[in-house]
């Protein structure tokens, strides 16, 4: 997939008006997103993304201690000046396009290496056991 498409994918995925806007959400939840992982899940997601993409989501270090999803968000909203509900669109609307591309295998180990509550935002439910 070319970068163009991605954002197009995310333009529709997320109903935003322009291009633009998609590719501020973009190149922000990747940034974010780069964050928080570390190891072979960091490298073969990198690898499975553009490369406008994955650049932007190696631009900065990973964190030493991953956010749970909703400081993930919150997290987003303070960098772009946003709500909580509308970082929460922004995520949701490029992680989904993102989960296609990381195909199943990959998102199921992506999952596994980040706090729970993120299954959502990459537009999977999340079953936890109950006791």
């Amino acid at each position: 997939m070319t970068f163009q498409h991605l954002l197009e994918r995310v333009r529709y995925e997320g109903a935003f008006p322009t291009r633009e806007r998609a590719e501020q959400a973009v190149r922000t939840v990747l940034a974010a997103l780069g964050r928080q992982l570390v190891g072979n899940e960091r490298v073969e997601l990198a690898a499975r993304l553009p490369v406008e993409a994955a650049l932007a989501f190696t631009s900065r270090p990973p964190c030493a201690e991953p956010l749970s999803a909703w400081e993930f968000v919150k997290d987003l909203a303070a960098r772009t000046g946003g709500t909580p509900a509308t970082a929460r669109w922004d995520a949701g609307s490029v992680l989904h396009v993102v989960a296609g591309l990381a195909g199943p295998r990959l998102l199921d180990r992506v999952l596994a290496a980040l706090p729970s509550g993120y299954a959502l935002l990459f537009g999977r439910a999340e079953l936890t056991l109950s006791r």
